[in-house]
């Protein structure tokens, strides 16, 4: 006999589990979540209705038939709930307002150079509230506030151990949340950003970040896996050129001297944009850098095959400029890689921009199915 108790515990993770699905497939119906979640149809019944009746759920359509009674659309009511994605940079402070569909419904970039100083974090948590006001969704609908930030993010004890973009070394993170009024949670900026680029999915995948400096995380059983020192994926300090140029790490020849965003946009008064209208114009000045630095990229992406097996996902500030050639990118990886010849295990990142932002607000939406009781 099963105690009332853990009856209750059989229920509430039954709701958590059939919302959660429901806000990962985006739309599906009754009988979609009893055949896969392999649930009897009395229960999905009765969650669906509480969580209707919560206004979570709601129903927005009905299936073409295929012969009897019309299956009922489900879907996540995107507007009952918030989350405020932030991203800290150098010299930028990126928000995003997500629902709870986990869609992007706001934007904004604020240049604002950073300092570890009482000024600056007063800024911060004066224009989160701006951001918020300006959106014009009440208060008490916003989940939480997530911040992505470059460097390694110690999350258990609110410490930055180190940013080498920030110039920081062991950081107290509850620096950046005396001024914010909102639940707060941190999270690396390359692991934020993989992170949006997988969360509707279950794949294991490898996210390369092709930013100022070369970071990435690492996608399996479907968690980010963070190493025994939270320095996983430091993709950008593998060594692919001996005694090539010097990183800032203090080695010679790492990924980052090769990959990084700088690579191309020092050619081009520090303006990625820039380059790559200049690579479009066909400049051929441009076309042969673009050229080396494919070269270099396909050495790192045929390694990371070689060793994980798994998709590879392009992002960071390149990463927004590669979708028009992954061609490219495939004849170059073919050059390295004689195991395959089917290349599609490479994607650029959907998110062109913002997605550190994203990626640390999403956690919030996740953390409320999770927690519906």
């Amino acid at each position: 006999m099963i105690k009332k108790s853990n009856i209750e515990d059989y229920k509430m993770s039954n709701k958590a589990k059939i919302a959660k699905f429901i806000y990962k497939q985006n739309e599906t119906s009754k009988q979609e979540i009893c055949k896969l979640l392999g649930l009897s149809m009395p229960t999905v019944l009765q969650n669906i209705k509480e969580l209707i009746e919560t206004g979570i759920v709601v129903e927005v359509g009905k299936y073409q038939s295929t012969g009897g009674r019309k299956a009922k659309v489900l879907s996540i009511s995107e507007n009952i709930k918030y989350s405020i994605g932030v991203d800290i940079t150098n010299n930028h402070i990126s928000f995003v307002l997500l629902n709870l569909k986990g869609n992007m419904i706001k934007k904004e970039r604020i240049r604002c150079r950073y300092e570890d100083s009482l000024d600056y974090y007063e800024t911060l948590g004066r224009l989160v509230d701006n951001f918020i006001k300006e959106s014009n969704v009440d208060i008490d609908k916003i989940l939480g506030v997530g911040i992505s930030i470059p460097g390694i993010v110690d999350e258990d004890n609110l410490i930055l151990t180190r940013s080498h973009t920030l110039k920081l070394s062991n950081i107290s993170l509850k620096n950046f949340i005396q001024f914010i009024k909102y639940d707060t949670c941190f999270k690396n900026d390359a692991n934020s950003a993989a992170y949006a680029e997988i969360t509707l999915n279950n794949k294991q995948c490898i996210y390369l970040s092709l930013s100022n400096t070369v970071g990435g995380a690492i996608y399996m059983n479907n968690s980010i896996y963070m190493g025994d020192n939270l320095k996983s994926a430091e993709f950008g300090h593998i060594i692919i050129r001996p005694d090539g140029k010097s990183c800032y790490c203090g080695k010679n020849g790492c990924v980052d001297a090769y990959c990084s965003a700088n690579v191309l946009s020092q050619n081009s008064d520090h303006d990625l944009d820039l380059f790559f209208k200049e690579l479009e114009n066909g400049n051929e000045k441009y076309l042969s850098i673009w050229n080396e630095y494919l070269d270099n990229l396909a050495i790192v992406v045929t390694n990371l095959r070689m060793v994980f097996d798994c998709h590879i996902i392009l992002g960071g500030y390149v990463g927004g400029y590669l979708e028009n050639y992954i061609l490219d990118i495939n004849k170059s990886i073919s050059k390295y890689n004689s195991f395959e010849i089917d290349t599609s295990y490479v994607s650029a990142a959907k998110y062109k921009k913002e997605a550190s932002a994203v990626g640390a607000g999403i956690q919030f939406v996740d953390n409320f199915f999770d927690s519906l009781i």
